[in-house]
């Protein structure tokens, strides 16, 4: 298996969700975008989907 470079932007979760939520009829507050942004990156990591990288 090859390894692929993939970089997650929350805020562009965030944007991804509100649109979605949108659609469904809900109108979520920007707190609540980014609550959901950080638990979906950090499912993503607990299912080794995606390492986390810092910069140093």
């Amino acid at each position: 298996m090859r390894e692929i470079e993939v970089f997650i932007d929350t805020e562009e979760i965030a944007e991804f969700f509100y649109q979605e939520l949108m659609k469904r009829g809900y109108i979520p507050a920007e707190s609540e975008l980014e609550d959901l942004a950080d638990i979906t990156f950090d499912y993503l990591l607990e299912k080794c989907i995606i390492d986390e990288e810092t910069d140093e």
